[in-house]
C-alpha cells in the first residue's frame, strides 16, 4: 500500500506542467517593487541600445561652420564657411541586413539575460521563504524534542533518586537535554538570517504571505520551454548573423554622396572700400569602396569559430539540463521516501499512543509514557511538511528556468 502511495504522485509527473498555482500566477511579485524596477529599466536600456545598433548603417549628417576674422597690414579680412554632407551607404553587398538581424537578435539576446537573472532572483526569494517556513515547522519540532527530552531527564531523576539508576544514566540526559536545546537556538539563529535575507528582496510579510505550490513538469516540456536554451539559441542567432556582417565588412561597397557648400570672404581695404565674393553649390554622386586588409581572414574565422562553439555550448547545456531534470526527479524520489516513512512512523506511534493511553488509565504507564509518544507522533507529522517543502524546493529549481507562453 505504502508503495502504491509513494508511486502515486510520481506517476503525475509526466502528465502536469510546472507553474504556480492559480492562487499565486506570477511569482514576480515576491521580489520587491525596487527589484522589478531595476529590471524594468534594465529592458529599457537593452531596447535602447538595440535600437542604436539596428541604425547603426545610417549614417550620420556633416555639419560643418566656421568663421574667422584676421587683419594683416591694414586690410581686415572675414571668412565663413558652412557646409552640409552626407556619405551614406546604400549597399554592402548584405552587411545592412545582416547587420539589422544581428542588432535583432542581439536584443532578443539581452532580453533573454535579463529574464534569466531575474528568474534567478525570483528563485532565491521563493526558495528563502521556502526555508523560513520549514525552520517554524523546525522549531516545532525541535520544541518538542526538547519537551521529550526534559521527561526523560525527570525519569532519570526519578529513578536515579530512587537508586534505580546510577549518576552516568542521569548525566547522560542532562546532556541531551542541552544538546537539543542549543540544536533550537541554532535553528533560530538560522531563522533571523533567512529573514533577513528573504527581506532585501521582498516586500511582503514572511509571517502573512504563503509558499506558492509548484506542479510536475515532464522532461520534454522542462527542455521545450527553457529559458536558458532560448538564451542560448539566441546567442547561436547572434553569432550567426555577426559572421555574415564580418564577412560583409571586407566585401565591396557602395555609397551615396552628396552635401551642400557656401563661404563668404569680405575684404575691406578702408572705410569706403570692401570686396566681398559668395560661394554656394551643392555636390552628388556615388562611391565604391572594398578594403584590402591582411587580417580579413583571420577575423573572419574568429567570428565563425565563436558562433561554432555557441552550437557546442547549447547542445552542452541542453545535456546538463537533461542530467539535472534527472537529478532533481531523484530528489524527489527520495523526498517521497521518507514521507512514506514518515506516515509508516506515525501510523505506528498512533496505534502505541491509543494502547498506551488505555495502559495508562488501567494504571500500567505513567502519563510520561503518554506525553513522549504523543509528542513523537507530532514531530513525525511535522517532518512529513518539511519534507513536502523539500520537494518544493527541488521543483523550484526547474521554475527557475521554465517558461511558457501562459506565464
Amino acid at each position: 500500500m505504502q508503495v502504491l502511495k509513494l508511486l502515486a504522485p510520481l506517476s503525475l509527473l509526466f502528465s502536469l506542467s510546472l507553474s504556480a498555482n492559480e492562487k499565486s500566477a506570477s511569482l514576480d511579485t515576491y521580489i520587491s517593487d525596487l527589484k522589478q524596477e531595476q529590471f524594468k529599466y534594465d529592458y529599457e536600456k537593452n531596447e535602447a541600445e538595440s535600437s542604436k545598433l539596428r541604425d547603426s548603417w545610417i549614417a550620420p549628417l556633416q555639419l560643418n561652420y566656421s568663421y574667422s576674422r584676421s587683419k594683416p597690414f591694414d586690410t581686415e579680412l572675414t571668412n565663413e564657411k558652412a557646409a552640409i554632407r552626407m556619405d551614406q551607404p546604400i549597399f554592402q553587398s548584405g552587411g545592412i541586413i545582416y547587420g539589422i538581424k544581428f542588432a535583432n537578435a542581439s536584443r532578443l539576446y539581452a532580453d533573454y539575460s535579463i529574464d534569466v537573472a531575474k528568474r534567478k532572483m525570483i528563485k532565491e526569494t521563493v526558495a528563502i521563504l521556502m526555508q523560513i517556513k520549514q525552520t517554524v515547522l523546525k522549531i516545532q519540532a525541535q520544541k518538542l524534542q526538547i519537551k521529550n527530552s526534559e521527561i526523560n531527564l525527570q525519569q532519570k531523576k526519578e529513578q536515579y533518586l530512587n537508586g534505580q539508576l546510577d549518576s552516568g544514566f542521569l548525566d547522560n540526559a542532562i546532556i541531551q537535554r542541552n544538546i537539543v536545546i542549543q540544536a533550537l537556538y541554532d535553528i533560530e539563529t538560522a531563522k533571523e538570517r533567512l529573514i533577513t535575507s528573504f527581506e532585501n528582496l521582498s516586500d511582503l510579510d514572511y509571517e502573512k504571505v504563503s509558499i506558492p505550490h509548484l506542479e510536475y513538469i515532464s522532461q520534454k516540456e522542462f527542455i521545450a520551454h527553457n529559458i536558458v536554451l532560448k538564451q542560448s539559441a539566441a546567442e547561436v542567432a547572434k553569432n550567426d548573423y555577426y559572421t555574415n556582417v564580418t564577412i560583409a565588412k571586407y566585401l565591396p561597397k557602395i555609397s551615396l554622396t552628396a552635401g551642400y557648400n557656401w563661404s563668404q570672404s569680405e575684404q575691406q581695404f578702408d572705410a569706403n572700400v570692401t570686396f566681398v565674393n559668395d560661394l554656394a553649390y551643392y555636390d552628388y554622386g556615388v562611391s565604391a569602396s572594398m578594403p584590402l586588409d591582411i587580417n580579413t581572414f583571420v577575423d573572419i574565422e574568429v567570428s565563425r569559430v565563436e558562433y561554432l562553439k555557441s552550437r557546442v555550448i547549447q547542445e552542452d547545456k541542453k545535456r546538463e539540463l537533461k542530467a539535472l531534470f534527472k537529478q532533481v526527479l531523484h530528489n524527489i524520489e527520495n523526498f517521497d521516501k521518507k514521507i512514506a516513512l514518515s506516515n509508516e512512523n506515525r501510523d505506528i506511534y498512533t496505534k502505541l499512543l491509543n494502547e498506551t493511553k488505555e495502559l495508562f488509565l488501567a494504571g500500567y504507564k505513567t502519563q510520561y509514557d503518554v506525553d513522549i509518544l504523543e509528542n513523537s507522533l507530532n514531530i513525525q507529522k511535522i517532518d512529513s511538511k518539511v519534507y513536502e517543502i523539500d520537494k518544493q524546493l527541488e521543483l523550484l529549481t526547474l521554475y527557475e528556468m521554465y517558461v511558457n507562453s501562459g506565464e
